[in-house]
């Protein structure tokens, strides 16, 4: 078997997983021990910088409060480079709470766990050639004639290799990295005790239902067997779809810690910045109306709007990677999001207030100003599928406006009510479509895309659900 050139000698597959050339690795601590000894570590790496920025700022006669000397700069790059060395849990629950209630942390808070998205330490050679050995058995480099021990890509659950079999098949390997799944559980309980202990979160800001969403989630996607599942499955409903690219599996060197699937080469989505118009107003569309697709289609969404999942080709088809947050959508909750949006686009606001409580937006304690807040929070958020022809995300404040609605209303302290898991990851992927058409100055004909699965009649089935 031969060994693959790094990726800084090959720049398409570089580019199409997001790797960074050079990158340092570190191995991944295994047992709860170890991992709890990095968090004890960090916590006593946070302390004393604290003790130190203290003397420092007291010596020239300032005055810090406890909070400024906790989120400085050298505070934060060890938050963020302990959880990226963790990876796992560790660094997933960072990233999660970066999304889902960035809005409601410090500004430094959120900067830290930002970094988190895209800062994972790919693992040393031989913790890979242990996973493979464990998986494949010994001799597992027989079955190929070229094999990549550089990672293209890196993240928070595994890594990837590029690798060339025996009859001639690119793959992309998909390795998972050691005791991830095993410590799921202890990593949520560690990073949340670090949080709340150290003060980096807002007092009264109650993130257990996170936490757990964060745990159910974590172990799906520690689960290849199932990703891979997913995979084959959105293939299958694709298929016909000439817009996008998705691999196929390989289920010879599939095993519950390995996904095998064919090597897509593409450009990050984000390269698009640069595109013509056209270009850009071609992709935001057809992420925008793939998703409505998932949603009201398929009833199967894959919730992870990161923008390493998205890949463009130079035929601008999009190629589609990672499969890991896929989550089913119940009829239910289908027909209420198609109610919600419907309310929304027709400017019906008592139609949303009734589509927000089917769905379960609406605490037992809320209310009637509350209530009108929240209906005025998702007339905001749909203003795109009010507004007939192109919305032009690259002109518009839309995401400042929601983000400082959802602010104002957070700070409601008996307001705080976390709406079902389903909405939350729904949210997540449509603002990050959101920020992603921002990001490229598209316009997208939303209510084009959207009016006909909200126009339907109401039996329209799911069609994909079975």
């Amino acid at each position: 078997m031969d060994k693959l050139p790094p990726p800084s000698s090959d720049s398409a597959s570089a580019d199409a997983y997001g790797t960074r050339p050079g990158q340092a690795t570190s191995a991944v601590p295994q047992g709860r021990i170890g991992r709890l000894a990095r968090m004890g570590g960090l916590a006593t790496g946070l302390a004393s910088g604290m003790v130190a920025e203290g003397v420092r700022r007291w010596s020239q006669g300032e005055r810090p409060s406890v909070r400024d000397l906790l989120l400085t700069p050298a505070n934060a790059r060890r938050v963020a480079d302990q959880l990226a060395q963790l990876r796992g849990a560790a660094m997933k629950v960072g990233q999660l709470l970066s999304m889902d209630a960035g809005d409601l942390l410090p500004p430094e808070l959120t900067d830290i766990l930002s970094r988190l998205r895209a800062d994972a330490r790919p693992m040393p050679l031989g913790q890979v050639d242990d996973v493979l050995t464990a998986a494949w058995g010994a001799g597992w480099d027989q079955g190929f004639a070229q094999f990549g021990f550089t990672p293209i890509a890196a993240a928070s659950i595994g890594q990837v290799h590029r690798a060339r079999t025996r009859d001639g098949r690119e793959l992309a390997i998909k390795i998972q990295y050691p005791g991830i799944a095993q410590s799921i559980d202890s990593d949520v309980d560690n990073v949340a005790m670090l949080l709340r202990v150290s003060g980096l979160l807002p007092r009264g800001l109650d993130i257990a239902p996170l936490l757990a969403e964060a745990r159910r989630q974590l172990h799906e996607e520690a689960d290849y067997t199932r990703e891979a599942e997913c995979l084959e499955r959105f293939a299958t409903l694709l298929e016909g779809d000439h817009a996008f690219v998705l691999p196929r599996t390989d289920a010879r060197f599939c095993a519950p810690t390995v996904i095998a699937m064919d090597y897509v080469a593409g450009e990050p989505v984000e390269s698009l910045v640069r595109a013509e118009p056209a270009r850009r107003n071609a992709a935001a569309t057809g992420l925008m109306r793939l998703l409505f697709r998932e949603l009201f289609e398929f009833g199967w969404v894959q919730t992870d709007p990161n923008l390493a999942n998205f890949q463009v080709q130079a035929d601008d088809r999009i190629v589609l990677l990672d499969f890991g947050a896929t989550r089913a959508y119940g009829p239910d909750i289908v027909q209420g999001y198609r109610q919600l949006m419907r309310a929304a686009r027709d400017g019906d606001r008592a139609g949303v207030a009734a589509a927000a409580e089917a769905i379960g937006y609406f605490g037992a304690a809320i209310v009637p100003a509350q209530r009108e807040a929240v209906v005025d929070l998702f007339l905001t958020a749909c203003e795109p599928l009010r507004t007939p022809g192109l919305y032009d995300f690259g002109t518009s404040d839309l995401a400042t406006r929601i983000r400082d609605a959802g602010l104002a209303l957070s700070m409601e302290r008996d307001f705080w009510h976390t709406p079902p898991a389903d909405a939350i990851f729904l949210h997540r992927k449509l603002g990050g479509l959101y920020l992603l058409a921002a990001r490229l100055g598209a316009q997208v004909p939303v209510q084009a895309l959207v009016s006909p699965w909200l126009d339907a009649p109401e039996n329209v089935a799911v069609s994909a659900q079975s």
